[in-house]
């Protein structure tokens, strides 16, 4: 099932960009093994308890459709027995797409991510940047583009702990190096408050660092993808002390590397209730209620998120909400199913 779905997400994906690969000169090995590996990987796992679902589905239709269930139940065997075998293979695939969710996709993403950057993304611009880093920096700019890699009218100022202006630093345009917090700035004003008196400077060019660089403020929204849990809790830290309003997508992005897995679970006993039982349509009436449930998650996935970055909804429960949904469903099918 993963192979036949993969190999699908591969052709419609390889037939969107393949142009752009083409035109920025990418190395077919460049394709195979830093785009398209780490896209198997990511993909694969982050959809693994629907293909699990749709693999249940598949093999216990199959199974009921030759009359290899009913001497199970003619047997006296409780449909707890029946179903163990199915949970047991269920929470082993779901350990392992728990530790590839939050420590070996995001180094695998680290990879596809910078292939594309290299070879298929467009060029990133971030427009009226506002935050306030640790130490009370707060930090504004008018736009940014990652093709010139310079910053238009840069403000920097810094606060003291009752609230008062300490510095005060305005650029026309500034250049960050790369992996540093060393700037340069410039046809900039600089003012120092002082007691009495205060220090004023402008000038053509200034040498000098801050606390923060670009790669901090000028970040695409699948940046959460690379970073492993400890990284990405660290991260959704420092941007709630800056008040980034990214905040909820990362949190998002953490939680479902969690409750995913977990839909295994839900999915799996879905599954087994739905197919166990023999029907005229064969096999293929089963998967279509299996593909239909599919989209119905899908959906109770995409509202909760929505609500949760647009509305103040809690993204812990965002995320949840069509586990616990989905789970009352599997309870009532359960209990249908074993009589």
């Amino acid at each position: 099932m993963l192979a036949v779905i993969m190999v699908l997400a591969m052709v419609f994906d390889m037939a969107d960009k393949l142009g752009e690969f083409i035109e920025n000169d990418a190395s077919a090995w460049e394709v195979i093994y830093n785009y398209y590996f780490n896209f198997i990987l990511f993909y694969g796992n982050m959809f693994s308890s629907m293909i699990i679902f749709v693999s249940v589905i598949w093999f216990t239709a199959k199974m009921a459709q030759e009359t290899e269930i009913i001497p199970i139940w003619n047997s006296g065997k409780p449909f707890a027995r029946f179903v163990r075998p199915y949970m047991i293979a269920a929470t082993i695939l779901m350990l392992i797409s728990l530790v590839m969710n939050h420590f070996i996709i995001p180094r695998s993403n680290k990879e596809r991510l910078a292939f594309e950057e290299k070879y298929y993304r467009m060029t990133m611009s971030v427009v009226d940047y506002h935050a306030e880093f640790p130490g009370h920096q707060v930090v504004y700019f008018r736009s940014y583009t990652a093709e010139t890699d310079l910053i238009y009218d840069l403000v920097v100022e810094q606060w003291d702990d009752e609230n008062n202006l300490v510095s005060f630093v305005k650029a026309g345009t500034a250049n960050n190096k790369r992996e540093s917090n060393e700037w340069k700035l410039y046809n900039y004003y600089l003012r120092e408050v002082g007691d009495t008196n205060d220090y004023i400077e402008n000038g053509a060019e200034l040498d000098t660092s801050f606390q923060f660089s670009i790669d901090e403020m000028a970040t695409r929204e699948n940046i959460a993808e690379a970073m492993t849990y400890f990284e990405l809790k660290d991260f959704i830290e420092r941007e709630r002390k800056k008040g980034s309003s990214m905040v909820p997508m990362y949190e998002i992005e953490l939680y479902q590397r969690t409750s995913y897995p977990f839909a295994t679970y839900v999915l799996t006993i879905i599954g087994i209730a739905v197919a166990s039982r023999k029907k005229r349509g064969g096999i293929g009436i089963n998967i279509a209620i299996g593909l239909a449930i599919i989209f119905i998650y899908i959906f109770a996935m995409k509202v909760t998120t929505v609500s949760a970055m647009n509305l103040g909804f809690p993204t812990y429960l965002a995320v949840w909400v069509p586990n616990f949904l989905f789970g009352g469903v599997a309870y009532l099918l359960y209990r249908n199913a074993k009589r």
